[in-house]
């Protein structure tokens, strides 16, 4: 830092440390028998006709709770608060929530389907597309239409498929909407499934479930 920038910061910490001694409601002389600083010594600090030395700032900055870097002017601005996800909207009602921001790789969305209007519902529209995609039901019915098979997932339940089969859903009830996650590689990259070692357990093997019933629809 140059020298003009030094004098310059010692200047304006005059006006901080008054603004810090109002701030708390003190006085000069509260203030002096506090510290053991001359109020005089304080008011030519806090009118810029005397430069404090570093032993004054860091007595002045343990009485009045504030940093050095406050007092210096250069304390890094407080975080900006980070904005709410807004949902994304969609045609047929659909209510889909980013919960990742980044691109490229794994990212996952909350889904939200209303009711279904019709009872009952029309079999799912089918797509495909390349990637590998990871759904769990947080809650209500939802009809998984994978291929040539017909899946009606609840709540907990679990599927992963790849996206090239062609698939689509549907709210599979009428009586609420269904809300699931999906976890989805755009690339094909799966989730990496980890368990707990075996060591110790005798000779118990970790079973994986595949969720899914047949729909009835």
């Amino acid at each position: 830092m140059a020298v003009d920038d030094v004098d310059g910061t010692l200047d304006a910490m005059g006006p901080r440390l008054r603004a810090a001694r109002e701030h708390h409601s003190a006085t000069l002389a509260g203030v002096s028998c506090a510290t053991g600083i001359s109020a005089s010594t304080l008011s030519r600090i806090e009118t810029g006709r005397r430069k404090p030395t570093l032993e004054v700032l860091l007595q002045l900055s343990k009485e009045y709770g504030v940093s050095l870097d406050e007092l210096a002017g250069t304390a890094p601005a407080p975080a900006a608060e980070p904005r709410a996800t807004v949902p994304l909207s969609f045609g047929d009602d659909k209510a889909v929530l980013p919960l990742t921001r980044y691109v490229g790789g794994l990212h996952a969305h909350k889904h939200v389907l209303p009711a279904a209007l019709e009872d009952p519902p029309a079999r799912p529209r089918q797509v495909s597309h390349d990637g590998y995609e990871w759904l769990c039901v947080l809650y209500g019915r939802l009809w998984l239409a994978l291929g040539d098979q017909d899946l009606v997932l609840t709540a907990g339940d679990v599927a992963e498929f790849d996206t090239r089969t062609p698939h689509g859903v549907v709210n599979g009830g009428s009586g609420g909407p269904v809300e699931y996650l999906i976890m989805f590689g755009p690339q094909g990259e799966r989730l990496r499934l980890r368990t707990p070692s075996a060591v110790g357990r005798g000779n118990r093997q970790p079973n994986r479930a595949q969720a899914g019933r047949e729909a009835q629809p």
